[in-house]
């Protein structure tokens, strides 16, 4: 009860604060508006939606494959002398804070991607990559205790009509522990679409449309930090607006991800 009250409050203060500005900015201009010039009054946040997006697709697209493969590993392959050691360092993954993880990528990611695409360094690519570590352990976690929540006799059966050991795995148990991977695959989501510090300083924060994957960009997460500071007055109430957008699209994938997965049940 007290985390439902929680949230409603969280989305009654966001919202309350947040829908005046769309109105007074106008809905379809700032939804659709291509420019962010508080200075000029220009709030135009499709920009940022759109690389909010695209980092988020990026991150899932480098950190799923690896973290099913290595979920796999440790639940059916892993030795029992490394195990330990593995998981308490995927489990330490989990623990080391985002300005450790964005420290990681500034000195290490940005200059690797500006040798090999030139530029800055500080663009999409980066914090696709960087989202891409930061998610494993979310997904490795709950990806792992699904496979391992799959009745062996599933496995055992697979072998008894003449399946390999790896066709068992992928085409048996896998699919058979396919909730928990969307769950653990939606709580990766929402770990990339809403961090802020390390994404805040491997972009660029250029609040432009990406035409590539080396251009600097702003998400919406990285542009509330970065004008909360001074912001002030209708600014301000943008910067709310940008919040319930957030909102929103956060709410909109994961239903989207649940979806799929019961039209597949």
């Amino acid at each position: 009860c007290a985390s439902v009250l929680a949230v409603f409050l969280i989305c009654v203060f966001l919202f309350a604060n947040g829908l005046p500005a769309m109105g007074k900015i106008g809905p379809l201009k700032f939804l659709f508006g291509t420019e962010w010039r508080p200075t000029n009054d220009k709030f135009g946040i499709l920009p940022m939606i759109v690389a909010s997006i695209y980092v988020t697709a990026g991150a899932i697209l480098i950190g799923v494959p690896i973290a099913l493969f290595t979920s796999v590993f440790m639940a059916r392959y892993c030795p029992k002398k490394i195990y330990k050691p593995l998981k308490s360092g995927i489990e330490l993954m989990a623990g080391v804070p985002s300005i450790v993880y964005g420290y990681f990528g500034l000195v290490l990611l940005v200059p690797l991607i500006r040798q090999l695409f030139g530029g800055t360094g500080s663009s999409m690519l980066a914090a696709c990559i960087l989202l891409g570590i930061m998610i494993l352990p979310t997904i490795i976690g709950v990806t792992e205790s699904a496979v391992r929540s799959v009745p062996e006799s599933y496995y055992e059966g697979s072998l008894a009509l003449g399946a390999t050991k790896e066709r068992s795995i992928f085409f048996v148990m896998l699919p058979a522990a396919k909730s928990g991977i969307l769950a653990g695959v939606v709580l990766g989501i929402g770990r990339a679409i809403g961090e802020t510090m390390a994404v805040l300083m491997v972009v660029g924060n250029a609040p432009v449309i990406p035409d590539s994957i080396s251009s600097p960009i702003s998400t919406l997460t990285s542009q509330i930090a970065l004008d909360m500071s001074y912001s002030s007055g209708l600014h301000r109430s943008a910067l709310f607006g940008m919040g319930v957008v957030l909102f929103i699209i956060s709410a909109a994938l994961v239903g989207i991800v649940r979806l799929i997965s019961k039209k597949r049940g």
